[in-house]
C-alpha cells in the first residue's frame, strides 16, 4: 500500500507540472510563437478529453460485468470521426465563420440569436454535466482510498479535489474574455495528460498480458464464453453506440476542444484517423485487464478499480502509481474543460443578459464590461464544480462509474435533433427547437436523472416505484406502459424520439422569423456563403468604439477599428459606421459574450438604442428576401447557362451531321462515278468503232459486265447499310453452334486463302458454344474479316487465326492476322463509311465491308471492335449466348 501523504504529494507535484506546462504554453502563444501548439497532433490529443475516468476505470468495470459491451464506448466516436467530412467539417466551418463560443451559442445563433434558447441549452448542459463531474470526483477519491489501504473521508477529499480543479480552470480558462480564442495552456496540458493516461493503461495492459499471463492466447483462454456472447448487438448495445457517438459532438467539453479550440480546419483530416487510433490503443487491454482481475482478485472486488488493484495486488507500486496518475489525468482534464465550456455558456447566456437587463442604463454608459464577463465566468466555474461535488455527496457514490457517465451522455443527446436539423434543414425554427429540447430534457430528468438519486431528491422512492398518484403508466422506468429491463434504453428511446418528433412537428406548423431564415441560410449553406448578410442599421463610430473597447479591451478595439479604417481608405480617422462595420463589431463581440448578447448590445447602440422589434424583423425580412432573390437569380442563371450549353451542343451536332451528309454524298458520288465512267467509256467505244476485232469486243463487254456487277454490289451494300442503321433489317435469330458458322465461313474463303498462300487456323476451344445469331449474317461478317485479313495481312508467312472465348453471358470470337497491323490512331477510321487507309487502298473496295459488319453485330445484340495486338490486326466479335446453353451443357 502507498501512504495517503505520498499519494497527495504525488498528485500535487503532478498538478504543478501541468500548471507549469500550461503557463509555458500560454507565454509562447502570447509571444506569437505558436509552433507545435497549433499542430494537428496536439489537436488530436486534446480530443482525448473524451476518455475520462469513465473510460479509464469504468470501461474495465463494464467489460468485467457485461463483456464486449464496453466496445460501444469507443465505437461511437470512431464512427463520427470517420464521417468527419460530412458533419464535423461543417461544424468547424460554422464555428469559425459565426465565431461560436459554445454549443449553446451555436444553437442560439442558428435560431435567430435566441436568448431563451441559449438559456435552455445552458441549463441542460449544466444539469447533464453535473453527474459527470461527480463521477470524476468519485473516481479520484475511490482510487486514493484503495491505494492508501485506509478509509478516507470521501466528502472531504472530494472537496479538496474540486477546489484544486476549480482554481486551475479559473487561472487558465479565464485569462482572456474572448471565449472563441484558443486556450493554448489548457489544451497543451490536456495533450500531456492524454499521453500519460494512454501510457499508463498500456503499461498495465502489457504487465497483465505478458507479466501475469503467458501472452494473449492464455488471456483469451481465461475468458468465460458467456462474457463474449452476451450483451452484443442488443437494444442496449445500439443505444450505447448512439450515445457515445452523440457525446463526441454534443458534450460541452467535446464541442469546446473539437470546434472552439480548433486552430485549423485541416487538422480534422489528421484527427479523423489519429483519434480512432488513439481510441483503439486505449481500449486494447481493457478486456485482458478485466479478465485477469476477475481471476486474481477476490469476489466482491470493485471491477472499476481493476486497473489499480491488479498491479497493486502483485506488488508493483510504481506501476500502480503510474496507473493512478493516468486515472487522475483522465478525471482532471474532463473537469477543467467542462468547467471552462460551461462557464462560458453561463456567462454569455445567463449572467451577461441578466446584467444588461438589470443595469441597462449603466451598460450603455462608461464602464468595463470585461470585468463583468470575467467575474461571471470565474464564479460560474466555482458553481459548476460545486454542483458536481454536491451531486457526489448527495448520491453517496455509485458502485458502477459507467452508469453515471451514461446519465450525462443521455442528457447531452437531447441537443442532437436541433443541432443536426439546424445545420441541414432551413425550415427548422426556434419554436421547434425549444419544444424538442424542453420535452426531451423533461423526459430525461424524469426517467433517468432524478431516479439516479434513489428517491432522495425531488422524486420519492414511492413515485419511482409506483408512479405519481399510483399511476403505473407514469412510472419513470415504465413510461406510457412501455416496459424495458434497462432504464437507460427506456429513457433514451422516449426522450430522443419525442424530442425529434416535437422539433419536426412544431417547425412544420410554425414559420421561422426573418432573422432565423437569414441565420438558417448561413448555417445550411456555410460553404457557399462567406459571411452573414448585413442589416441596414445606423450608429456613430464613437459609440461602437466605446462598446468594443469596454468588451474587447483597448488594444484589440484600436486594432479592430484601425483595420476597418484602412479598408475604407481613411487610416487617420475612425472608420465610417456603415453596415459592414456594425456587423463586424457584432461578430467580434460574439466571440466574447456570445451571439445573443452581442446582438442585444449592438441593437441598443444602433439608432440611439431605440430600435424596435418590428423594425428589426422588417430589416431582417428584407435581407432574407434579397438573399432568396439572389439565390433564385443564381439558379435561373445556371439553368440558362445549361440550356445555352445544350443548344450549342445540339448546333454542333447538327453541323457535324450536315458535314457527314455532305461527305457521304460526295463519297457515294465518287464511288458510283468510277464504274459508271468505265461502263460509258467502253460502251461509246463499242458504239463508235466499227472495225474492232472480236477479241477486243469480248474484252470490252467483259469490262462493262464486271463494272456493272461492281455497281450493283455497291448499291446493294449502301441499301444494306441503310437498313441496318435504321433498324429495319430483318434478322433470323436462332440458337446456333459457333463452330458451324465458323466452318461455313472458312469453307467459303478456302479458295481465296490458298490462292494467296495464307494459312488459316481455327482454335477448337469453345467452338461448341451456343450463340443467338442469324447464321447467314454472322457468316457474312466472318467472311468479310477473313477476306480483309487475306488482302491486308501480308506477313512473311501469312497466317490467320480464329479463336473463341466465353464468359457468363457472352461469347467472343477473334480473327487475328500476322500482317503489318493497323495504327491505333486509325482504329476509328476503319469503321467509317467509304474509309480506306491510304497505304491499304485496293481496287474494287468501296470501304463499306467493316461498317456493314459492325452494324450487323450491333443488330445481333453484340459488337465488332479492334483489340490491341503485338503484331498484325485483331478484330473481336461479341455475341450473346443462346438461352439455355448452360442447362444443355449440364445435361450432356
Amino acid at each position: 500500500m502507498l501512504s495517503i501523504n505520498a499519494l497527495i504529494a504525488v498528485s500535487l507535484a503532478y498538478t504543478l507540472v501541468l500548471f507549469l506546462i500550461a503557463f509555458w504554453a500560454e507565454r509562447r502563444a502570447r509571444a506569437g510563437r505558436h509552433g507545435w501548439l497549433r499542430s494537428p497532433l496536439v489537436y488530436t490529443l486534446s480530443l482525448s478529453v473524451y476518455c475520462t475516468a469513465w473510460t479509464f476505470y469504468g470501461a474495465v468495470g463494464s467489460a468485467a460485468r457485461s463483456g464486449l459491451e464496453y466496445v460501444t464506448i469507443y465505437l461511437g466516436p470512431s464512427l463520427v470521426m470517420f464521417g468527419w467530412y460530412f458533419l464535423l467539417r461543417k461544424l468547424v466551418r460554422i464555428g469559425r465563420v459565426q465565431r461560436i463560443t459554445s454549443i449553446a451559442d451555436l444553437i442560439s445563433s442558428r435560431y435567430g440569436k435566441s436568448g431563451s434558447l441559449g438559456v435552455v441549452v445552458t441549463l441542460l448542459a449544466v444539469t447533464g454535466s453535473t453527474p459527470y463531474i461527480a463521477l470524476q470526483l468519485q473516481s479520484m477519491t475511490l482510487s486514493l482510498s484503495v491505494l492508501a489501504g485506509t478509509a478516507v473521508s470521501a466528502p472531504v477529499m472530494g472537496m479538496w479535489f474540486a477546489l484544486g480543479l476549480a482554481v486551475f480552470a479559473i487561472l487558465f480558462g479565464t485569462r482572456t474574455i474572448d471565449a472563441n480564442e484558443q486556450h493554448f495552456g489548457v489544451v497543451s496540458a490536456i495533450a500531456v495528460e492524454a499521453v500519460v493516461k494512454l501510457v499508463a493503461l498500456v503499461c498495465v495492459g502489457i504487465f497483465v498480458v505478458w507479466g501475469l499471463n503467458g501472452g494473449p492466447s492464455e488471456v483469451f483462454a481465461r475468458i468465460p464464453p458467456a462474457l463474449l456472447s452476451e450483451n452484443i448487438f442488443t437494444p442496449r448495445w445500439v443505444t450505447l453506440t448512439f450515445l457515445s457517438a452523440t457525446a463526441v459532438i454534443c458534450l460541452p467539453r467535446m464541442f469546446q476542444v473539437m470546434i472552439v479550440e480548433n486552430a485549423d480546419e485541416r487538422h480534422l483530416t489528421t484527427a479523423a484517423w489519429a483519434f480512432p487510433a488513439y481510441m483503439l490503443l486505449i481500449s486494447l487491454f481493457v478486456l485482458p485487464i478485466a479478465v485477469t482481475g476477475r481471476a486474481l482478485l477476490p469476489v466482491g472486488a470493485n471491477p472499476d478499480l481493476y486497473v489499480l488493484t491488479v498491479p497493486l495486488s502483485q506488488g508493483q507500486p510504481w506501476l500502480t502509481l503510474l496507473s493512478f496518475l493516468g486515472g487522475f489525468s483522465a478525471a482532471t482534464s474532463m473537469v477543467i474543460v467542462s468547467a471552462i465550456a460551461l462557464s462560458t455558456m453561463i456567462s454569455n447566456h445567463i449572467a451577461v443578459p441578466v446584467w444588461l437587463s438589470l443595469d441597462r442604463e449603466h451598460s450603455q454608459a462608461s464602464g468595463d464590461v470585461r470585468q463583468v464577463v470575467l467575474t461571471s465566468r470565474r464564479i460560474s466555474i466555482a458553481l459548476i464544480v460545486g454542483l458536481g461535488y454536491l451531486y457526489f455527496v448527495l448520491t453517496g457514490g455509485s458502485a458502477a462509474l459507467a452508469s453515471i457517465g451514461l446519465i450525462a451522455f443521455a442528457g447531452a443527446a437531447q441537443i442532437l435533433p436541433s443541432l443536426i436539423g439546424g445545420i441541414y434543414w432551413r425550415g427548422a425554427n426556434r419554436w421547434g427547437a425549444l419544444a424538442g429540447i424542453c420535452l426531451g430534457f423533461a423526459i430525461w430528468l424524469y426517467t433517468l436523472f432524478l431516479p439516479s438519486f434513489g428517491g432522495s431528491f425531488l422524486l420519492s422512492e414511492a413515485v419511482i416505484r409506483d408512479g405519481p398518484f399510483g399511476i403505473d403508466a407514469l412510472r419513470p422506468h415504465t413510461l406510457f406502459g412501455l416496459r424495458s429491463s434497462d432504464p437507460l434504453v427506456h429513457s433514451v428511446f422516449w426522450s430522443v424520439s419525442l424530442n425529434a418528433l416535437a422539433f419536426v412537428t412544431v417547425s412544420l406548423l410554425t414559420a421561422p422569423r426573418p432573422l432565423e431564415r437569414v441565420q438558417g441560410a448561413q448555417f445550411v449553406d456555410v460553404f457557399r456563403q462567406a459571411g452573414a448578410p448585413v442589416l441596414q442599421r445606423s450608429a456613430t463610430s464613437e459609440d461602437l468604439f466605446t462598446l468594443a473597447q469596454r468588451i474587447l479591451g483597448t488594444a484589440p478595439a484600436h486594432k479592430l477599428f484601425a483595420d476597418a479604417a484602412d479598408q475604407q481608405g481613411t487610416p487617420a480617422t475612425l472608420p465610417v459606421a456603415d453596415d459592414r462595420l456594425i456587423a463586424r463589431v457584432e461578430r467580434e463581440l460574439a466571440g466574447s459574450v456570445g451571439a445573443a448578447s452581442a446582438h442585444a448590445m449592438v441593437s441598443q447602440i444602433t439608432r440611439g438604442g431605440q430600435i424596435s422589434v418590428d423594425e428589426l424583423l422588417r430589416m431582417a425580412d428584407e435581407t432574407a428576401q434579397i438573399v432568396e432573390y439572389s439565390q433564385e437569380l443564381e439558379r435561373k442563371s445556371h439553368e440558362l447557362a445549361r440550356t445555352a450549353a445544350e443548344l450549342r451542343s445540339a448546333n454542333d451536332r447538327l453541323r457535324e451531321l450536315s458535314a457527314q451528309k455532305d461527305a457521304f454524298l460526295s463519297q457515294v458520288s465518287h464511288e458510283l462515278r468510277t464504274p459508271m465512267t468505265s461502263i460509258r467509256s467502253f460502251a461509246e467505244i463499242l458504239r463508235d468503232q466499227q472495225g474492232l476485232e472480236q477479241a477486243d469486243v469480248q474484252r470490252f463487254v467483259a469490262i462493262i459486265h464486271e463494272e456493272s456487277q461492281r455497281l450493283t454490289r455497291l448499291l446493294d451494300e449502301i441499301l444494306d447499310l441503310s437498313f441496318l442503321e435504321s433498324g429495319q433489317a430483318r434478322l433470323k435469330l436462332a440458337d446456333l453452334t459457333l463452330g458451324d458458322v465458323v466452318q461455313s465461313a472458312v469453307t467459303s474463303t478456302e479458295g481465296l486463302c490458298k490462292s494467296q498462300g495464307v494459312a488459316l487456323r481455327v482454335a477448337p476451344a469453345h467452338m461448341d458454344a451456343r450463340v443467338a445469331a442469324d447464321f447467314d449474317r454472322l457468316a457474312q461478317v466472318l467472311i468479310n474479316l477473313i477476306s480483309n485479313a487475306v488482302k491486308y495481312g501480308k506477313g512473311a508467312t501469312p497466317q490467320i487465326t480464329i479463336r473463341a472465348e466465353t464468359d457468363a453471358d457472352r461469347v467472343h470470337v477473334e480473327v487475328i492476322d500476322n500482317g503489318p497491323g493497323i495504327d491505333p490512331a486509325d482504329w476509328s477510321r476503319v469503321f467509317e463509311k467509304f474509309s480506306r487507309l491510304e497505304d491499304m487502298t485496293l481496287a474494287g473496295s468501296a470501304g463499306l465491308g467493316l461498317p456493314i459488319s459492325r452494324e450487323i453485330m450491333r443488330n445481333l445484340g453484340g459488337d465488332l471492335t479492334i483489340m490491341p495486338c503485338d503484331r498484325g490486326a485483331r478484330f473481336r466479335l461479341t455475341l450473346l449466348r443462346a438461352a439455355g446453353t448452360e442447362g444443355r451443357r449440364a445435361a450432356e
